[in-house]
């Protein structure tokens, strides 16, 4: 089953359109399907922060100025 596209125009550095399309001839792929790869791993990088921030939201928090006063406690024992 074929995935729905839908075309997008980018404007882009010519530089960085040519360094697209030599990575894309070494790695037989289209510059599309790269741009699409890159897109989905950049993605999913952001996705696994999301779900790290997510559980972690019910941790508990102290101030820079709190941890500081707990070390200087701690040092004091």
């Amino acid at each position: 089953m074929k995935t729905q596209v839908q075309r997008m125009t980018l404007y882009l550095d010519k530089d960085l359109v040519q360094a697209l399309r030599e990575k894309a001839a070494l790695t037989k792929q289209s510059v599309s399907e790269l741009i699409t790869e890159m897109i989905q791993e950049q993605l999913a990088e952001d996705a696994d922060d999301l779900q790290a921030f997510r559980e972690r939201a019910d941790e508990s928090v102290m101030s820079l100025e709190g941890l500081r006063q707990a070390l200087q406690a701690h040092e004091k024992r």
